[in-house]
């Protein structure tokens, strides 16, 4: 019983913190209201389907409401979908055809309307009870809804995927402030669906009889993630920065430079030497083809197929060797490490580390010193 009123407790707070923070996502001003709208409508999506552990303390009996809000899972990854797809990239638009992403759910209702929506309540709950009568439309929609989240899952995690390197290959700022949280957040919803398929195995096994407890752990898990997003919006508001779909990835192997590739890398570097485009933290392809007189894909292809490398490392090389020069320079000395990384481009002491160790083996501190 305590393990029940555990649940129920926890499970009433992360209904109105989603309910609150949805609310809150739908009214706030913002250049992201579309990823706004989604993310609200995930959460309450997530808070419906939460309140299945306590809507019997204000419903009684198997209502065509809780048979409608429990099928509402169906749309939850749909959602999380459009939700990253709307992050990442900067010319997403809902459409009509994203319509066709709620067939799982009416399938779902549909295949309830027999023995379900067409009975009244004593009959579902007669239906429910009985041990000997197969429940072949409740065994579906489980097993359906997990294989549907594993699908948009695997989909979610290869256009963050796309998403990194169309940016590392068109701007020179971190894109893993934006990379990062989508991925967390996709990775604790994989490790929540997975607990769900357990719990679902589980419960065809021992009967139900060790349901309570793994209810309670979801609804712990489900808390720590919600409380875990307030923080990351809190301590990050602008966290993202969005890319044209439309981007083409260049292909990283390519045929010998010929003479005409060998001048453009030449005027690429010399530019690069002495111009210094690269102290500027914003920026893009885009911006240094401009400065060059030539076609972006074109620089794009020189850099990533004659020089080996995304434009983010092809820059990033620029600036830590910069870096380097002010951290070895006994005149410089009162420049702190973290003035050294803004004064050359870098806006993320996180991602400044980590390309300074790649490049050197050390971080930023312990070059100075060997310096």
């Amino acid at each position: 019983m305590e393990e029940v009123n555990a649940i129920t407790f926890i499970s009433i707070i992360c209904f109105f913190i989603s309910i609150l923070l949805a609310f809150f996502l739908f009214s706030v001003k913002s250049k992201n209201s579309l990823s706004n709208t989604l993310f609200g409508t995930f959460l309450i999506l997530n808070a419906l389907d939460v309140s299945a552990f306590f809507h019997n303390l204000f419903i009684s009996g198997l209502t065509d409401f809780v048979l409608l809000k429990s099928l509402l899972c169906y749309l939850q990854m749909p959602v999380l979908f459009f939700y990253v797809l709307s992050v990442c990239y900067a010319d997403f638009k809902l459409k009509p055809k994203h319509l066709l992403h709620s067939i799982p759910f009416f399938i779902g209702n549909l295949l309830l309307v027999p023995r379900f929506y067409s009975n009244s309540i004593v009959d579902r709950l007669k239906l429910m009870a009985d041990g000997n009568t197969v429940l072949w439309e409740l065994a579906y929609i489980r097993i359906s809804v997990h294989i549907q989240a594993i699908i948009y899952l695997v989909i979610i995690f290869l256009i963050l995927k796309k998403y990194k390197n169309i940016f590392h290959q068109n701007f020179s700022n971190t894109a893993s402030k934006t990379y990062n949280w989508l991925f967390q957040f996709t990775f604790f919803i994989s490790i929540i669906h997975g607990a769900l398929v357990i719990k679902t195995i589980i419960m065809y096994i021992d009967k139900g009889k060790t349901l309570p407890l793994l209810h309670l752990i979801l609804s712990i898990l489900a808390l720590i993630v919600i409380c875990w997003y307030i923080l990351k919006a809190l301590k990050h508001p602008d966290l993202f920065n969005p890319v044209d779909s439309k981007t083409l990835i260049i292909p990283d192997k390519a045929d010998k430079p010929i003479v005409e590739d060998v001048k453009k890398i030449q005027q690429l570097t010399s530019f690069m030497k002495t111009e210094k485009p690269y102290l500027d933290a914003s920026l893009s392809l885009g911006n240094l083809a401009e400065d060059l007189n030539v076609n972006s894909r074109d620089l794009s292809i020189l850099i990533n197929q004659h020089l080996n490398q995304h434009f983010f490392d092809f820059v990033n090389e620029y600036r830590i060797n910069e870096a380097m020069d002010i951290l070895k320079d006994p005149s410089k000395k009162e420049i702190t490490v973290l003035e050294s990384l803004y004064e050359v481009g870098f806006n993320s002491k996180s991602s400044f580390n980590t390309a300074f160790k790649k490049q050197t083996g050390l971080t930023p501190t312990q070059f100075r010193k060997s310096s």
